[in-house]
């Protein structure tokens, strides 16, 4: 973390001034006003021994990246409406959307959302982009999130991790609580406990079977409400799991309800 004070004895507070012109120095010609006023502060400092935290914040502000570059947009200005209910849009990921689509490991998957939410970054530590093509532990594929109604991710998890059998059927691997017991602390963010776990239900789409859960999550980072549907394919166990704490909940569990039951892979 960053210092935020410099102490004013004399050679490491002159160190560490020197250091900060030094790098101030780089912008001088597109930031003469902030040369300027680390000069002032340099001045001021060895004069009176003035803490320059306002400079070091300044020096951390010039290397960060301008926040229109990270600015988040609403999936309604970027994604095509759903054609089963046009209050919702449809996500439909293909292999640009994650390295794991993209080296084969997941099958490609779907689900609404409200026009309203926003995709957000998963830290690469968390992507699985470090470790395809074969990972050892599950990883985030995409997350979604709206401050009013809740969030939603994709966790995918390595079908070795659960079977040894190649390319099982999800009920190859167990019964409904025997996999959520495995992926449970995926869903909550931290640790899983068999009495969150208020209903399980099988069902079945074309080809593909689906296990369903709900889940009543007082201690999770995710939030107090969970709700959950896995299915396996190709090598792969791919987990949509919808968020939210106690008031998104009161106003948007049939939103949620509905966006869980649209995930297909």
């Amino acid at each position: 973390s960053s210092p935020s004070l410099v102490r004013s004895s004399s050679s490491s507070s002159w160190c560490s001034i020197k250091n900060i012109q030094m790098k101030a120095s780089s912008y001088s010609s597109s930031v003469p006003a902030a040369t300027n006023l680390m000069m002032t502060l340099k001045r001021r400092e060895l004069l009176k021994g003035v803490a320059l935290s306002p400079l070091l914040s300044l020096s951390v502000g010039l290397e960060a990246p301008l926040p229109s570059l990270a600015r988040e947009v609403e999936v309604g200005s970027v994604l095509p409406p759903s054609p089963s209910d046009p209050k919702f849009v449809i996500f439909k990921a293909s292999t640009k959307d994650t390295p794991a689509l993209r080296a084969g490991n997941v099958q490609p998957y779907q689900f609404i959302l409200p026009p309203t939410w926003k995709q957000t970054r998963v830290a690469n530590i968390l992507s699985g982009n470090y470790c395809q093509p074969k990972c050892a532990e599950p990883w985030v594929e995409v997350k979604f999130e709206d401050e009013k109604q809740g969030k939603v991710q994709v966790v995918a998890s390595p079908l070795i991790r659960l079977t040894n059998k190649p390319n099982a059927l999800i009920e190859e691997i167990g019964n409904p609580e025997k996999l959520i017991a495995s992926l449970g602390p995926f869903v909550t963010g931290n640790t899983y406990d068999p009495d969150e776990l208020l209903e399980s239900t099988v069902e079945k789409i074309g080809d593909q079977t689906y296990y369903k859960y709900v889940l009543e999550t007082p201690f999770a980072l995710t939030g107090s409400h969970n709700l959950a549907k896995a299915t396996a394919k190709g090598n792969s166990v791919v987990l949509f799991v919808v968020s939210a704490n106690d008031k998104q909940w009161q106003s948007s569990e049939k939103t949620l309800k509905a966006m869980l039951d649209s995930f297909r892979v």
